[in-house]
């Protein structure tokens, strides 16, 4: 079976979230392509067991071109320091708006503040990344690319996921509207939606989640038909796609990546 291979030389790519799990993973698949990366994290140090060098250093290990700005994404002045800084590269080509946070609770026992939370990331975020990275690439004349990362949960319901599986929700409809707004500017939206990333399981999921999902071996109630949990990569290729010339038709779309979890 052939491998894609995609060209970004010459473009300037953000990535939210890019020093972990799916995030780290797309970033590092534009710096294979070429690209100069910019990673927007609150943190710099990679989170994973046995990973010690920050994605920008692994990207310039590539012969790429990395970068690393502190940014949390629930601020929109951090998100403005963020496109400026990419203004240094020439401006943001492509915006990948991934950082996010989970929160598993009962839904009667949610509080304010963590819902908070989740909105201001998972939304305000996504929303004000996309703005003011469109208006980056329309104050320079030039079409771009978006691309969100979604999530099976936004479509699909979850236990213990209200709160999570609504923001969720809430990008797929920013994905969608946005798609609609930009079009004539010439700049597309899409999302990718992750299933069950093993980073997920480890470090999102609840006890109790993991328990409603499985039974008493750990398998899961409803199965992936590919017979496995994904991984961070899985996501990398469709997201490079998505901002690639060889999705230049597909706007407002939802690639999900989830092993078939959703056609079941």
């Amino acid at each position: 079976m052939g491998i894609a291979s995609f060209d970004f030389s010459d473009e300037t790519v953000i990535v939210t979230g890019g020093s972990a799990g799916i995030g780290r993973a797309i970033a590092l698949g534009f710096g294979e392509a070429g690209a100069t990366v910019v990673n927007a994290d609150v943190r710099e140090d990679p989170k994973m067991e046995g990973e010690d060098t920050p994605t920008h250093e692994r990207i310039e290990e590539m012969g790429s071109t990395g970068e690393y700005v502190e940014t949390d994404v629930a601020e929109v002045d951090a998100l403005e320091t963020l496109i400026e800084a990419a203004r240094e590269f020439g401006g943001v080509d492509v915006m990948v708006n991934n950082a996010a946070v989970q929160h598993s609770e009962r839904f009667l026992d949610v509080g304010q503040e963590d819902l908070d939370t989740l909105l201001h990331t998972n939304v305000r975020g996504y929303f004000f990344g996309t703005q003011l990275a469109a208006r980056d690439m329309i104050d320079r004349g030039d079409s771009g690319s978006i691309v969100n990362t979604a999530s099976i949960s936004s479509e699909v319901a979850q236990h213990d996921q209200v709160q999570y599986d609504a923001t969720k929700g809430a990008i797929k409809m920013v994905t969608k509207g946005t798609a609609l707004e930009l079009a004539t500017h010439d700049i597309r939206v899409n999302a990718i939606a992750p299933g069950q990333i093993a980073t997920e399981f480890t470090e999102g999921w609840s006890e109790e989640a993991q328990d409603a999902a499985g039974d008493e071996e750990g398998e899961f109630i409803k199965p992936i038909p590919l017979g496995r949990a994904g991984h961070p990569e899985d996501n990398a290729g469709a997201a490079l796609f998505l901002a690639s010339d060889a999705a230049s038709y597909i706007t407002g779309d939802m690639v999900f990546v989830d092993g078939g979890w959703t056609a079941i």
